[in-house]
């Protein structure tokens, strides 16, 4: 066939031009045959002023024409970009993600961490690249690369470095951010931390006041890591915040304020415009301690936007003081990509899939734009008096070491926020309530010991520490509800702080909270006069796990010798109601999402050597942002530092247990690893076939263990 423009017929009665045929059709023919690789930039740009300032359209359009001018990064493609806008609330920038995946080769977003999981499934659905840069946890799938160090990674490394395991997380009332700060306190939770608030900042003055009130009278905290737009680039929210700190007193050196933005882009030291004309910030921003990528020390983004606004690779009017530094992460996401291409080209031929890009996406990419050769962070501090922003020290968060940039680091007092039990960053250890575990006390005379068991006795029974509840701080409400979460012994509360309405119900409807939330009450069997000191102490352990896939436990009630764990509500019910309710539609993406979660939570407690050994459908409970969480965790913990007897499972109840532990009763009262796993995976096989389980064997549950085990006759013991 003849190509556009040019015919392979000559003219009847004229000569063939056989020396020029074969140069002119291979003039035409390597463009046609050059195929278009387009990356899409996903993000705010629109609807949100301050990244619209970091210009995605000149950064995508200066690397995609770096990228075709080398040979090496093109590998035989020609690149193309097209940006693409993310709405601002969050329903709509899942579709955007979706969407934007079906109309490029690939991705560099989305910027909205809620959109991170399903665009991760979506792109790997279509085999397409995603490079995100905006996800502070880990978003996994095989084509899936993080253009950077997840913000996670980089907050716990200096959290480490200075000991600071209690934090609040404060975001701007924008979706983006209180998603932001959802993810982050989920994957901080994770490591360990105990994240003792995450609230969002009303976009006023009493606003910020009324957050920070709720800092002061809750738990003690070391760091506020604020999740919105940086001061230092225009973002109201932060200075309402740090101005009401001040006023507070919060800004005494008592806490340390870390942004959290500024983990994305390297924000160049020197003088900060917005603090030069206001002593009152200058004042609140020497408690900051900004964390942020390191250019090398000759270079940053605004001198290498110079340089290409010399070189007219850039409009001569764009002014670089004008240019969010987000430019230059915009800009190293296309690059990556572009490189990740060209490696997977020359390994696997002209045809790359997404999983091959990701695979060779570089582990530590190279801060390309300001010339920096892998991830650095570098810590700038204010001294309370001038604007400039002063490098302290340089941050391995691979190794965890600080390394010295310049001048220490200022704190308005004397002592700055002091520091956190070590036990904190130990995988190995469960902090309970800030000591070590069991070991704490060993070798401590009891006449020392006793004063300080006392102690904490009274900080479980009063104060922010309060972890034993009464009718005082709880009101029942007895209404009826949908939410079926494990067997009986479930009581409905509403908890307050005032007198009114106070009474047991009779028949316990199921879960309801603390404080103006609801809560889910797990009666102990039989009654109790009192709380045993070994149940305050496992109950407090069990009270500092904090993981978006756990439930959290509250406290304990008791009443009336009623003996309750109270914990989290999850409104949505329990994974078995939502498998057996035929009106919700459960795809492959929720069905994923769901057994991701149950997969994660179920790790982060093995992580902190817990076993469940109850984990069934029934007590794997659900949100009402549909994100799953394993609750029951550590019952059999408390019942046997209370003494508290309760009966053998049902013959239903042990459909999830792993054969090799029903040969044995003791093992299986104490559960096993191996056999969370066994039950991990009968729920896989409820959520993924939408029936009960061994639904393909028609088994009823009745009769014994003997009788269960009649029906898995080859079953072992699992490895």
């Amino acid at each position: 066939p003849s190509m556009p423009g040019f015919s392979l017929r000559a003219r009847r009665g004229a000569p063939t031009p056989r020396a020029f045929l074969l140069p002119l059709l291979l003039s035409r023919l390597v463009p046609a045959l050059t195929a278009t690789f387009t990356v899409g930039v996903l993000g705010p740009w629109a609807c949100d002023p301050i990244f619209g300032r970091a210009r995605p359209e000149l950064a995508a359009r200066l690397a995609v024409a770096r990228i075709n001018r080398d040979p090496a990064l093109s590998a035989g493609y020609r690149f193309d970009y097209a940006v693409l806008p993310e709405p601002c609330r969050t329903a709509r920038a899942l579709e955007a993600a979706a969407s934007a995946l079906s109309r490029v080769s690939g991705l560099v977003g989305p910027v909205n961490p809620a959109a991170c999981r399903p665009a991760a499934l979506v792109a790997q659905l279509e085999d397409k690249p995603l490079f995100p840069w905006g996800c502070p946890g880990a978003a996994g799938g095989p084509t899936l690369a993080p253009v950077l160090p997840t913000a996670a990674s980089a907050l716990y490394a200096l959290l480490r470095v200075f000991r600071w395991a209690r934090v609040a997380i404060l975001t701007a009332p924008q979706d983006l951010w209180v998603e932001a700060g959802r993810e982050l306190a989920g994957a901080l939770r994770a490591r360990g931390l105990p994240v003792a608030l995450v609230a969002a900042v009303e976009a006023d003055y009493p606003g910020a006041r009324a957050t920070l009130r709720r800092v002061l009278d809750g738990p003690a905290v070391r760091a506020v890591i604020m999740v919105m737009h940086s001061l230092l680039l225009g973002g109201e929210e932060q200075r309402l915040l740090l101005e009401a700190a001040e006023e507070l007193g919060l800004a005494d050196g008592s806490l340390v304020f870390l942004p959290f933005d500024t983990l994305h882009f390297a924000l160049p030291p020197g003088p900060a415009a917005v603090l030069a004309n206001s002593s009152r910030l200058r004042r609140a921003h020497d408690a900051v301690l900004t964390l942020t990528l390191r250019c090398p020390p000759d270079r940053s983004v605004p001198e290498a936007l110079r340089r290409a606004v010399a070189r007219h690779e850039l409009p001569r009017d764009l002014d670089p003081s004008q240019v969010s530094p987000l430019f230059g992460t915009i800009y190293d996401a296309v690059y990556l990509l572009a490189g990740a291409v060209a490696g997977a080209s020359r390994q696997g031929g002209r045809w790359v899939t997404g999983a091959s890009v990701a695979r060779h996406a570089p582990a530590r990419p190279p801060l390309a734009f300001c010339g920096g050769t892998e991830p650095a962070y570098v810590l700038l501090d204010t001294d309370g008096v001038g604007a400039d922003l002063h490098p302290t020290y340089t941050l391995d968060i691979a190794t965890g070491l600080l390394g010295p940039a310049g001048r220490a680091i200022h704190f308005p007092g004397p002592t700055g926020p002091g520091t956190d039990p070590a036990c904190w960053f130990d995988p190995k250890v469960i902090c309970a309530g800030g000591e070590e575990g069991e070991d704490v006390l060993m070798g401590v005379p009891f006449w020392l010991h006793a004063p300080r068991r006392r102690l904490l006795h009274a900080q479980m029974m009063r104060g922010p520490n309060k972890i034993v509840l009464t009718t005082e701080d709880l009101t029942f409400v007895n209404i009826q509800s949908s939410c079926k979460v494990g067997g009986g012994g479930g009581l409905a509360a509403h908890a307050t702080r005032s007198r009114g309405g106070r009474g047991w119900p009779g028949e316990p409807p199921l879960p309801l909270a603390l404080q103006g939330d609801w809560v889910w009450l797990k009666k102990f069997p039989g009654e109790h006069a009192e709380i045993r000191p070994s149940t305050k102490t496992a109950f407090s352990k069990l009270r500092d796990l904090r993981h978006e896939n756990v439930t959290l436990y509250v406290g304990l009630f008791h009443e009336t010798g009623v003996l309750a764990a109270v914990m989290e509500h999850c409104s949505r019910g329990s994974l078995r109601d939502l498998i057996h309710n035929r009106d919700m539609k459960l795809d492959w993406m929720f069905k994923s999402s769901l057994l991701l979660d149950l997969i994660k939570g179920m790790k982060y407690l093995h992580h902190r050597d817990l076993v469940h050994g109850r984990l069934k459908s029934r007590n794997c409970v659900v949100d009402g942002r549909f994100v799953l969480k394993v609750t029951d965790h550590g019952q059999t913990r408390l019942d046997e530092a209370q003494r508290a007897a309760r009966g053998p499972p049902s013959a239903q109840d042990r459909l999830w247990t792993a054969p090799e532990l029903l040969r044995d009763e003791e093992l299986e009262r104490r559960g096993s690893r191996a056999g969370d796993v066994f039950s991990l995976a009968i729920i896989m096989q409820e959520v993924v076939c939408r029936s009960e389980p061994y639904a393909m064997l028609h088994l009823e549950p009745h009769g014994t263990p003997a009788t269960l085990l009649s029906f898995l006759p080859s079953f072992g013991r699992i490895s």
